[in-house]
């Protein structure tokens, strides 16, 4: 499972991509939604993409928009400490898979698990 982690929290970042690690899991760490574009437009696979919701410049629900546009194939988890109602309901939209901060890693590896076992579209509605 290689897995995009996209969040403005360095160390928050750092630390959850040491933790997966720990159980396997690769993780490729991105400060900036930007920096996520780069990667992904640089050729760099990943079966699912976290993304923190509140980042300056491009957030997580528009980052995941202009991800799918580059892999199809790619799933999102969505992450937010400080969302509003909106960033919910808007992320709900986007994506089943929205965890509140702090995480759980338990849930975000039952999360993982169950999307990269769920064929490509599975998991996102219709809208």
């Amino acid at each position: 499972m290689k897995i995009l982690l996209v969040d403005d929290e360095q160390k928050f970042a750092q630390m959850l991509a040491k933790r997966l690690a720990l159980r396997g899991i690769l993780a490729d760490v991105c400060f900036s939604g930007e920096q996520a574009l780069e990667t992904v437009q640089q050729g760099h696979r990943f079966d699912v993409a976290i993304l923190d919701v509140k980042m300056p410049g491009i957030g997580g629900i528009d980052l995941k928009r202009r991800l799918a546009l580059l892999d199809g194939r790619m799933k999102y988890i969505f992450l937010t400490g400080h969302g509003s109602k909106m960033d919910y309901t808007t992320a709900a939209r986007e994506a089943e898979n929205y965890l509140p901060k702090p995480l759980q890693i338990d849930v975000l590896i039952e999360t993982l698990n169950r999307l990269t076992e769920e064929p490509p579209g599975a998991s996102e509605r219709d809208g």
